[in-house]
């Protein structure tokens, strides 16, 4: 199902550590031991081997030198020896975990579908019938489409632009996104109130670029959108030619949105993304919208002002209200609500979706229905399934170790701060005063989300997807005029991810994320640190990175840097998103250093607060080897570890259009490259691939 969140955390930049792959041949598994140079340092024979635990040195190809390419050093037989499965676009520690964690999932789930004496209205039997109403095939393919034809009947009924705008509103609610987004998230310069948020939006590909190129890639993609559409509407009862037809309608106008939408790096920009203005003035610049009657319709109507995130986009679509032919404005609404449900129609449908997925991606084959109604129950009902799994998969333990490790990294960080050399005192003490003031969420919420207004049945499991929407957008909109909820979260606790809040000056870490590869009660300080523990200095960077620094303490968006420490800032972020701006993942396809600046700072920033905080936990204590290895070299392994990743080259192909983060081999590299305490643990000398000339050498944080 496409991801339709017109929701505010859809709006709201929230900074996560995500996922990232790179391109590996798949030939046979090599089993290796640590490499005997003198930048591998295996312990003497005569020595005897203390065994670790957290990191597999088997995975290491010796016939790699650490210092010409880590990545493939440290996860070289690991790569071999995994290929991608076929339903997969990735493969890599990310990927294994949530395979580990999905199975848990998936025995809660059909524990709580087989259950069918649980209690009316409680969270057992929400997630058990939508669960099983999911699962059930006959009954979709018996019931067809017609499940959607009440919503079908109210496009068609449309005659005029005051239907239209009513249209609209309504399609907001159910969460089809068509044209734009529309939520309520706090406001970026006042963060203790709730704002209403218009964001440019409506595009059924994953980027405006995949439009307006006319490279073969970009061709390629867009023929298959067309197929995809052409078929979908032939499923809907339209012949070849109205299909096609149909189908170059909506590619016309998504394409006139992609020509008014802003790029990726453009919405990177927070105050170049926020414009305030009342809604009388909002509805004078964009009056064919109906901003007053949507607004009203949606219970949103003591709203008096509106950020819009892109007034450009917004003047256009106001154009194009009026200017558009109506019918094909109403094949666009079709089409963006059929497409938006896809998985909970008849197998056909969601089989021309995947078939188009699979030329942007590269897939194989599909993913296994019960894994994909497993991510659509998490989607609908995540914290009341997540209530069962963290009973289930969590320990208080692992809590406490990791809000000890969060402690040790923001004592770290603080240090970093002080001794930094680049910033005046005055910036350094509002720096401080950021650090001090995250909130730090970990595991699960404190306080669950309240399901009891939404209605799930083992009737229908595409009502239960309308019915969950409508819930959602309705807890979103009855925020407006209260106090800010800051015990909210913006993942589910089964999630294999992380991330910061600027609004909240927040971090979070979901109970999925606190496993092994990233975290391992029983192993050492130093695979603990270069895991989870650079994941937890990665979130904190975040409040630092080129978005996260415009904000206070306090979530404002807010300059509180002086002049020139702010262009010192720059100075230096900008040679970080030149050396990434080199890389290459696949055929002369560029990293692009804009794009994954957050994500790039980040990930330097992170992997230097952690290796300093390991170094304070060793402090006094003797450097034992494990498995051949020093403290220092296991913390840069397990920092490999967990980024190692397997990608088609499809998908890397489609990453560095669309995804912020650095494919999987830079993610890796990139920091380490900056890292005198990396060479060191290595022996790499001046010369090797892996070490940066000191006059190109990026540090920040």
């Amino acid at each position: 199902m496409k991801n339709k969140n017109n929701l505010t955390l859809a709006a709201v930049a929230m900074a996560g550590l995500a996922l990232a792959g790179c391109s590996s041949s798949k030939t046979a598994a090599t089993t290796t031991a640590p490499a005997t140079t003198a930048s591998a340092t295996a312990a003497p024979a005569e020595e005897p081997m203390v065994k670790g635990v957290g990191l597999d040195v088997t995975n290491i190809d010796a016939a790699v030198s650490p210092c010409d390419d880590f990545f493939h050093y440290a996860s070289g037989s690991w790569l071999k020896s995994n290929p991608i499965p076929a339903a997969e676009v990735r493969w890599g520690s990310f990927q294994q975990l949530a395979e580990r964690n999905n199975a848990v999932s998936r025995q809660i789930l059909e524990e709580a579908a087989a259950n069918r004496s649980a209690t009316k209205g409680t969270n057992a039997q929400k997630v058990g019938d939508f669960y099983a109403s999911a699962m059930d095939s006959m009954a979709i393919e018996k019931a067809g489409i017609a499940p959607l034809k009440p919503e079908l009947v109210r496009i068609d009924a449309v005659k005029d632009l005051k239907g239209l705008q009513t249209l609209i509103a309504h399609e907001q609610m159910l969460g089809t996104g068509p044209f734009f987004r529309a939520g309520v998230a706090p406001d970026r310069k006042m963060s203790t109130v709730y704002a209403v948020n218009l964001n440019q939006g409506g595009l059924s590909m994953p980027d405006r670029d995949y439009y307006l190129k006319d490279d073969a890639r970009s061709k390629t993609v867009r023929n298959a959108f067309v197929t995809y559409m052409t078929n979908t509407f032939k499923l809907m009862g339209d012949n070849e030619a109205t299909a096609a037809k149909k189908a170059a309608a909506v590619l016309r106008i998504e394409t006139k949105l992609a020509e008014a939408s802003k790029s990726r790096v453009e919405l990177r920009d927070p105050n170049a993304n926020y414009n305030k203005m009342t809604l009388v003035q909002a509805n004078t610049e964009f009056p064919n919208i109906g901003l007053p009657t949507m607004l009203a319709q949606n219970k949103l109507g003591a709203a008096k002002e509106v950020i819009v995130g892109q007034p450009a986009f917004f003047k256009t679509l106001s154009g194009m209200m009026k200017s558009e032919p109506l019918a094909d404005m109403k094949t666009y609404l079709r089409w963006q609500l059929v497409s938006s449900v896809a998985s909970a129609l008849p197998k056909a449908y969601g089989d021309e979706q995947f078939r188009f997925e699979q030329v942007q991606t590269g897939a194989k084959q599909q993913q296994p229905r019960w894994k994909r109604m497993l991510a659509s129950t998490n989607g609908a009902l995540g914290e009341a399934f997540g209530q069962l799994w963290v009973d289930k998969a969590f320990t208080p333990e692992a809590k406490a170790k990791a809000m000890e490790m969060v402690n040790n990294l923001k004592a770290s960080f603080a240090e970093h701060i002080q001794q930094n050399t680049w910033m005046s005192d005055a910036t350094k003490a509002e720096a401080l005063k950021k650090l001090n003031a995250f909130t730090v969420k970990i595991g699960y919420p404190d306080k669950w989300k309240d399901y009891s207004a939404l209605n799930v049945s083992r009737d229908s499991y595409l009502q239960n997807v309308l019915n969950a929407r409508q819930w959602s957008y309705n807890q979103n909109i009855n925020k407006y005029g209260k106090p800010i909820d800051r015990t909210e979260w913006g993942m589910t606790p089964p999630t294999v991810n992380a991330y910061y809040n600027p609004s909240m000056n927040e971090i979070v870490f979901p109970a999925g994320i606190m496993q092994p590869p990233f975290f391992d009660p029983k192993a050492d300080d130093a695979v603990n640190y270069g895991g989870m523990g650079a994941v937890i200095g990665h979130e904190m960077t975040h409040g630092f990175d080129d978005q996260g620094r415009q904000s206070d303490a306090v979530g404002n968006l807010r300059d509180w840097w002086t002049k020139e420490d702010a262009d010192k800032f720059v100075q230096r972020a900008t040679l970080v998103g030149n050396q990434y701006s080199a890389f290459s993942p696949v055929d002369s396809v560029f990293v692009n250093g804009k794009l994954t600046m957050g994500e790039n700072l980040a990930d330097l920033g992170g992997l230097n607060l952690a290796y300093t905080a390991l170094q304070k936990q060793l402090a006094g204590k003797p450097k034992t080897k494990v498995d051949g290895f020093t403290p220092e070299q296991r913390f840069f392994l397990a920092w490999a570890q967990i980024w190692r990743t397997n990608s088609r080259p499809e998908y890397l192909r489609q990453q560095v259009l669309t995804d912020p983060h650095s494919p999987a081999q830079f993610r890796t590299n990139g920091p380490l490259q900056n890292m005198p305490e990396f060479y060191e643990a290595f022996g790499c000398k001046q010369d090797a691939k892996m070490v940066r000339a000191e006059n190109v050498r990026a540090k920040i944080w």
